[in-house]
C-alpha cells in the first residue's frame, strides 16, 4: 500500500473543492492513497502522512473552518510534511492581507511554526447565480471578473510536485 495523503479543504460556493478534488485525482493517479475530505469531516490525522489544506480567499481572510482547522491541529500538522493552498479572484491578491503567495497574514503565524513544504495561490471561480445580493453588490462594485479562472494544468503541476516529494521520501 502507498503512502496515505489527505487533501482537505473549505468552500463555499465549490471552487475550492473543485481544486482540491483535482489535487486528489492527480494524487491517486501518482499511486498514493487520497482522501479528499472538507475540513470539517476530518477526524483523524494520524491515518494519513501527508497534508493538503486548502482554503478560499475572501476579502483576504481564509474561510473560518480552513484557519480553525490549521490552528486547532497544528500539534499534529507539526508531525508531517504539509502543503497550502489559496485560491480566490483572478491574479489580484489582497496584497494588505496576503503575502505574495497568498497566504492571509492572520495565518502565515501559524504557517511559519508549520514549515508547510509549499504554500500557493490559485486563481477561482466566480458564479454570479451562486452568490447572495450583498455578495453580488460588493463583486459590481469592485468590478470583479466573472468566470471560472481555474488553471487546472497548473493545479495538476503543483500536485505532482507534492507527489514527488512524498515518493521521495523527502
Amino acid at each position: 500500500m502507498g503512502r496515505r495523503v489527505l487533501v482537505t479543504y473549505a468552500t463555499k460556493y465549490g471552487a475550492t473543492a473543485g481544486i482540491a478534488e483535482r489535487i486528489g485525482q492527480v494524487l491517486r493517479g501518482e499511486g498514493l492513497q487520497t482522501d479528499v475530505i472538507p475540513v470539517e469531516r476530518v477526524r483523524d490525522l494520524a491515518l494519513y502522512e501527508g497534508v493538503v489544506l486548502g482554503s478560499p480567499l475572501y476579502m483576504g481572510r481564509w474561510r473560518k473552518d480552513a484557519t480553525r482547522f490549521l490552528a486547532d491541529k497544528q500539534g499534529e500538522l507539526a508531525t508531517k510534511p504539509l502543503w497550502l493552498f489559496s485560491s480566490g479572484l483572478t491574479g489580484e491578491n489582497d496584497t494588505d492581507a496576503t503575502d505574495e503567495s497568498g497566504l492571509p497574514q492572520a495565518v502565515r503565524s501559524i504557517a511559519d511554526r508549520l514549515g508547510p513544504r509549499g504554500i500557493i495561490y490559485f486563481d477561482g471561480r466566480i458564479d454570479p447565480r451562486k452568490l447572495n445580493v450583498l455578495e453580488r453588490l460588493v463583486m459590481r462594485v469592485v468590478k470583479a471578473p466573472v468566470g471560472d479562472f481555474r488553471d487546472f494544468g497548473a493545479i495538476t503541476e503543483w500536485a505532482r510536485s507534492i507527489a514527488r516529494d512524498l515518493k521521495g521520501g523527502n
